[in-house]
């Protein structure tokens, strides 16, 4: 029989290794719409960046109704450990935010949506006073509805997702700001509709889009953002941004020397 103290050696050794090889259940929010290359690639981002810091983690996606905004920004529930969201002072103040931009700031350039009937409303404007003049619509918890009003826009707030991009291409509203990263992919999505982006023309604020995690999983954050930073330097990060981005990005219709941005203020960045 072995002595005690070689038996407690052995034993501390199977549970280190127990340890060392447990997955850890990440609950990550999924909001209940379509999903697109920008939800793809946020998932991949997240596993490749948990994987580089040799955190084990299994993803598990949690379903999240439009109208459960107030828990899942507050992470208020035992059932979530992440979401990701453009940042705002309530957000970064309810839950840990990882302060690495994940879109490299293309989340604060919007292309500006309109109807094909709607497009010559846009001729000649060349500051926010003059598309300030225009309706716009945009979420009603949205950090974005905030920045436009804001800077003197008339944005009418809506809950339905859906319904913003229906009445944009009925001509109903003017206009509907959607990111670079976003637009391309939602007009595919809504390709039996009107829609259009307006050519040679947007608007840019600073902003951030970041992954938040609850305060009850500080170890996941660091995690998160060691991983994030290694990709980062060895030019993965890059990489899988460009795999995903690059062709849309390129795809614009925005002409180098006729092309109109649009600064706005963001007080709450």
């Amino acid at each position: 029989m072995l002595p005690l103290k070689y038996l407690i050696n052995v034993v501390s050794l199977f549970v280190c290794s127990a340890l060392a090889s447990e997955v850890n259940i990440v609950n990550v929010a999924q909001e209940q719409r379509v999903q697109y290359a920008r939800d793809d690639y946020l998932n991949e981002l997240l596993e490749k960046a948990l994987v580089s810091a040799q955190y084990p983690a299994e993803i598990n996606p949690v379903l999240i109704h439009p109208h459960q905004q107030r828990t899942l920004i507050a992470l208020d529930t035992k059932n979530l450990d992440l979401y990701w969201s453009m940042s705002s002072p309530e957000r970064e103040s309810l839950a840990i935010a990882i302060k690495i931009p994940l879109f490299k700031g293309y989340i604060g350039k919007r292309a500006l949506l309109t109807s094909k009937n709607s497009i010559a409303r846009f001729k000649g404007i060349t500051s926010l006073e003059q598309l300030g003049r225009l309706s716009a619509v945009q979420g009603h918890d949205w950090p974005d509805t905030k920045i436009m009003a804001f800077n003197g826009l008339h944005i009418r707030p809506f809950a339905n997702y859906q319904a913003m991009f229906a009445l944009t291409s009925a001509g109903r509203i003017d206009y509907f700001p959607r990111s670079f990263i976003e637009v391309n992919s939602e007009l595919a999505a809504n390709k039996q509709s009107n829609l259009v982006i307006v050519p040679n023309l947007y608007m840019s604020y600073p902003t951030g889009f970041y992954y938040f995690v609850s305060n009850s999983k500080p170890e996941l954050a660091v995690a998160i953002k060691k991983g994030l930073g290694i990709m980062q330097e060895n030019g993965e990060f890059d990489a899988l941004f460009d795999e995903y981005f690059a062709k849309d990005l390129n795809s614009l219709p925005y002409e180098k020397g006729k092309t109109v941005e649009l600064k706005l203020d963001n007080p709450y960045f």
